[in-house]
């Protein structure tokens, strides 16, 4: 016998991954270079040159143990000090080694949160778009799903259509800021108000309703963009925080979850984050990955060129007649698909080897999702097939 639910998940991959693989696929019979790939979000740009002299640095470490053994389940307590470090020289967080558990990315992190708060009864509330892997996390881990419809155009929350869809049984609002797909940034005007709403439901249902922030685009923004610190507006929220996209380092698999003191049940939940992860298999985050961020959470990406691509692609959309929504940070485009059907564009886009995400898994059908980290090459050499496409 065999669970239905894991086959399904193991056999229908995500619609992000379907298109990547045929992606390849096609680069095999006509050329990487013929595949105009705006599917995943791959990092495009190098990691910092401190990560990899660091990485060599450690690997001349005499004692294997030390540099390969395993760390406390909760993190190395110098990597744990140097995100807190990091964070209150930052945003004043007044953060502690204790307030931290390393994760192999940010999805283990909200797969553990999920475990963590799931009680019976409990929904979550996802604000869209949001990504499509937040479904099957929230789910496995025993949560009705709720989705929040889309703001649209601007993509901030809407605050309305939220508070209509919290009850008794909400236990937390995933949010993901800057965001994909749209690559809009959360105002502090908008996590005011949302700070405030689940505030005053928290008291009317008499327990305390999460904010789950999922922050890998952290420090990707543009334009003097501020991506405001929410611990620091709203007190019960949970950060699960990568640092895939921030150095470059997504195949790498490091990452943290963050239940900042202040948070009601601040002790219990970290607890519970730490029973979820044991129970799902997890041992300890990659060592070695571990001493490279405790020497490296200082870091920050350089983005030259995803904001040459973001410029370059959202000028040449908006001139060739497509409606898109203006992203201040993440490495995403959302764009209205002409025709109002992003399956039946997306479609059409593929018989000329452009490859773009209909939004429909990520809540907002009608959209298409565009990954700029690519070469600037790709953006250049597709807009002409774009321009041809509206026609």
């Amino acid at each position: 016998m065999i669970n239905e639910n894991a086959y399904t998940l193991g056999t229908k991959r995500s619609c992000i991954r379907e298109l990547f693989e045929y992606g390849r696929a096609r680069a095999a019979v006509v050329g990487a270079d013929k595949v105009y790939d705006y599917s995943l979000g791959n990092p495009s740009i190098p990691a910092p040159a401190e990560v990899n002299e660091t990485v060599a640095a450690l690997l001349q470490d005499t004692d294997p143990l030390a540099l390969h053994g395993y760390t406390s389940a909760v993190g190395d307590l110098a990597t744990r000090q140097a995100i807190a470090d990091d964070l209150n020289a930052r945003y004043n967080a007044n953060a502690k080694p204790g307030d931290f558990f390393i994760t192999c990315g940010a999805a283990p992190g909200l797969c553990a949160v999920f475990g963590a708060l799931s009680v019976p009864n409990a929904e979550i509330l996802a604000v869209a778009p949001f990504f499509p892997e937040y479904r099957p996390f929230a789910e496995s881990a025993g949560f009705a799903f709720r989705m929040v419809a889309p703001d649209i155009p601007d993509f901030q929350i809407n605050l309305e259509a939220l508070e209509e869809a919290i009850t008794a049984n909400t236990q937390a609002v995933i949010i993901n800021s800057p965001n994909n797909p749209s690559g809009t940034v959360y105002s502090r005007e908008t996590l005011t108000a949302l700070g405030a709403i689940l505030t005053e439901k928290s008291e009317k249902f008499r327990h305390p309703i999460y904010i789950i922030s999922d922050e890998p685009y952290r420090e990707l923004s543009y334009d003097g963009t501020e991506v405001p610190f929410i611990p620091g507006i709203y007190k019960n929220t949970v950060v699960c925080y990568s640092y895939s996209k921030s150095l470059s380092l997504p195949g790498e698999r490091i990452g943290y979850v963050y239940v900042p003191a202040s948070a009601q049940d601040a002790p219990a939940l970290l607890a519970a984050v730490a029973g979820s992860a044991r129970r799902m298999g997890h041992v300890c985050a990659p060592s070695l990955w571990q001493k490279v961020i405790a020497r490296c959470t200082h870091l920050r990406p350089d983005l030259i060129s995803y904001d040459k691509n973001r410029r370059t692609l959202y000028d040449g959309l908006v001139n060739a007649g497509y409606k898109v929504a203006k992203p201040a940070g993440a490495f995403y485009l959302f764009v209205e698909a002409p025709g109002g059907d992003a399956n039946a564009f997306s479609e059409k886009a593929k018989a000329k080897d452009l490859l773009v995400v209909p939004g429909d898994d990520f809540g907002c059908p009608g959209y298409f999702r565009l990954c700029y980290c690519v070469s600037y090459r790709q953006i250049v050499e597709s807009l002409p097939i774009f321009a041809e496409l509206i026609k």
